[in-house]
């Protein structure tokens, strides 16, 4: 039997656990009350205004099903809207308020602190090199989660380019 330091399973949990342990601690250190998965909710919102909860769960590869109960605490705490489709009744649209643009952008130097700090027991080359090899071990196995990341219709469109 292998040893759990042996299994990427196990390490890529424990990465996750160390990884939002330190996000948490930075972002609540500069101020801010904010999970990972809301952070990338509001990140992802701002690179595209107006799109669905579905669209936001695929792009940051998060169940839908989940989706709603982060967007219902961004909507209670200023930073997001839900609206009305203008083109499906059925549907709502996501924006950003105001506040939640002024929060995504003051909190984005605690943000990247965190990723520092995960990444600080490698060099430049080598945190390069985890992360090229990280994207591509998840790549492989994307379409495996319940919950697959979805590029967002400007990536897709980038690519076509």
């Amino acid at each position: 039997m292998r040893d759990n330091n042996e299994m990427p399973g196990h390490l890529a949990r424990r990465f996750q656990q160390i990884a939002v342990a330190i996000f948490h601690a930075e972002v609540e250190e500069a101020g801010y009350d904010l999970t990972p998965v809301q952070y990338a909710a509001l990140a992802a919102l701002e690179h595209n205004p107006g799109i669905d909860q579905a669209t936001l769960a695929g792009q940051i590869a998060y169940d839908r099903t989940t989706i709603t109960g982060v967007i219902d605490r961004l909507v209670q705490k200023g930073l997001m809207l839900r609206l009305a489709s203008p083109r499906d009744r059925r549907a709502n649209v996501l924006e950003l308020t105001d506040e939640g643009h002024r929060v995504l952008q003051g909190v984005v130097p605690a943000v990247e602190a965190a990723q520092d700090v995960m990444l600080r027991g490698l060099t430049p080359e080598e945190a390069a090199e985890f992360l090229r090899l990280f994207r591509k071990a998840i790549s492989a196995v994307n379409d495996l989660s319940r919950a697959p990341l979805r590029s967002s219709p400007a990536a897709a469109d980038a690519k076509s380019e």
